[in-house]
């Protein structure tokens, strides 16, 4: 035994291992016997009658800790006078109360409700709310991408065709009011279309062009109007740098049309060198479309000051001449500014032959096409049209025509009747409008208002009738009755369009949201206990210890 003693110690030398520990193995076995007594029967059930006892004490011990937990509670709320419950209510209600009018001011200002949107972007993700779905493949998500951009309706800008001179009149009306006009993002478009219809490839061929190519980039106007009269210093027949003068630094439409006068004049001798090396190359082609652009836009603002300055025959023969000369430049809504001069001759006629041509169904619509069908229409029946004389008799085929018409344009912008029956105030028009917009009802409005006044009765017939129109179209907004849906994405497109100041007109409505009820309701409820509380202290004192 010795030797094996010896033997295993060297060993475990050897090893580098020490000697076996005596006590764990003991340990070992004392808490392997353990476990078999305890895997006998009657040690089972030993241990399900503690678990029971101990289940029993914490069954009557917890009614015992609720009755003393309630009998404190009552000995506190009889000690509470009258004031308190005064002070509580009306705490309740003061915070109610400004949670209910940050919550409106939210809803007016951004459309959604402040709870209800942090509680989905930041609570959901907390309490498990959003699902933690595998990636769909890039392939799938693609064709929704693309589904969902064809579903989407579309919310074009388009530039105003009857917008008003930067330096006439949307300075004067700031230095007058103090009030910006423009929105930064109007302003923007504006000058990427100028950086559109104005520059070519071959500006880097001219340095007065090249120069006017960072001018419509500036931001400063002071830094453009330099670059303008730099240009002109490089080359006096700068057309594109009269341009720019007669937009934003005349102050009067006087000095605007001096300046468009000679743009026209260099254009015209710029648009005839073009035309006989357009054929050259691509780059000819190019210069070519871009000096037909700057055509066109002299051309036709030069009609629209003979407008402005009361020579309204001038203006529409320019019109007509400009439209004969390039009658592929359509979309540049010409018509529309031929309509309005039109109609400050009240030369109805010859506002009906440019309608038959435009208002097609293959052409697409705006407000003044919509609304200046329901004006003739409204013409011929509104002198002698009486609601009351039309609820006994019934309307006839005539003034069923103009209800028509006047539906047919509410459908297509049901914006604008506020504004011609001076229910909201206007504003000076931006220099882009969305279709269907509040921005393009301010626009029309501005500058056709006195045309409705002019017709005795239209306005009376469409406040008469224009409000039927939402009975005819499906709710909520899937189907249009005689256009495609309204578009809900107007109002973003609006308020970023039209100046702050403005209070921006939306349809359809929204409803208002579940949280606004809620602590409107809660103020309410607060405010009435704080009032009850206050007449009759002692009632509800007790009435709050029952």
């Amino acid at each position: 035994a010795p030797s094996a003693v010896m033997a295993e110690g060297s060993g475990s030398g050897g090893s580098g291992r020490g000697p076996p520990c005596l006590g764990a193995a003991s340990a070992f076995r004392r808490w392997e016997q353990l476990r078999r007594r305890a895997a006998t029967p009657w040690a089972r059930g030993l241990l399900a009658a503690a678990a029971g006892l101990g289940l029993l004490y914490a069954v009557l011990r917890v009614p015992v800790r609720l009755r003393d937990g309630l009998a404190a509670v009552t000995v506190f709320l009889s000690t509470l006078t009258p004031k308190f419950y005064f002070a509580l209510t009306v705490t309740s209600s003061f915070i109610s109360g400004l949670i209910f009018v940050f919550e409106w001011w939210h809803f007016r200002k951004y459309g959604t409700s402040f709870i209800e949107q942090v509680s989905v972007s930041h609570l959901r993700p907390l309490i498990g709310g959003a699902e933690n779905s595998p990636p769909a493949p890039a392939a799938f998500l693609a064709g929704e991408n693309e589904t969902g951009r064809q579903n989407m309706p579309e919310c074009k800008v388009w530039r105003n065709p009857l917008n008003l001179f930067r330096g006439a009149e949307y300075s004067r009306y700031m230095w007058v009011t103090g009030k910006e006009p423009l929105t930064y993002y109007d302003m923007n478009l504006s000058a990427q279309d100028h950086q559109t219809f104005f520059t070519c490839d071959t500006d880097a061929l001219r340095p007065s062009d090249t120069v006017m190519q960072k001018a419509w980039r500036e931001r400063n106007p002071q830094a453009r109007i330099k670059a303008a009269y730099q240009a002109l210093e490089l080359n006096n027949d700068c057309a594109t740098a009269y341009v720019l003068l007669a937009e934003e630094e005349a102050t009067t439409i006087v000095d605007a049309e001096k300046y468009f006068k000679q743009a026209l004049k260099a254009g015209e001798m710029i648009y005839r060198k073009s035309q006989n090396c357009h054929s050259q190359s691509p780059q000819h082609e190019a210069q070519l479309r871009r000096d037909t652009n700057v055509l066109v836009y002299v051309k036709r603002r030069l009609a629209m000051c003979a407008r402005k300055l009361g020579r309204i025959r001038e203006a529409v023969k320019m019109m007509r001449d400009l439209m004969k000369e390039f009658p592929l430049l359509s979309m540049l809504n010409i018509h529309e500014n031929l309509l309005e001069a039109l109609l400050e001759l009240q030369a109805y006629a010859d506002v009906q032959a440019v309608l038959a041509k435009y208002d097609d169904i293959s052409l697409p619509k705006s407000a003044a096409i919509c609304y200046t069908a329901a004006l003739l229409k409204a013409r011929a029946v509104s002198e002698r049209f009486s609601p009351e004389t039309a609820s006994k008799r019934g309307l006839s085929t005539a003034e069923i025509n103009a209800v028509e018409a006047i539906h047919r344009a509410v459908e297509f912008n049901p914006h604008v009747p506020k504004y011609l029956l001076e229910m909201k105030s206007l504003v000076l028009p931006p220099e882009h409008i969305l279709k269907r917009g509040d921005s393009e009802a301010v626009a029309y409005a501005f500058f056709h208002l006195q045309h409705w006044k002019r017709i005795e009765g239209a306005l009376n017939l469409l406040h008469c009738t224009w409000e039927g129109t939402f009975r005819m179209i499906p709710y909520p907004l899937e189907k249009g009755h005689l256009f495609y849906p309204y578009p809900s994405c107007t109002e973003t497109a609006d308020r970023e369009l039209l100046p702050t100041f403005h209070e921006v007109s939306v349809y359809p409505q929204k409803e208002l949201p579940f949280f606004i009820h809620f602590t409107a309701g809660l103020c309410s409820f607060s405010a009435m206990l704080a009032l009850l509380t206050h007449q009759f202290p002692e009632l509800m004192v007790i009435f709050a210890k029952a």
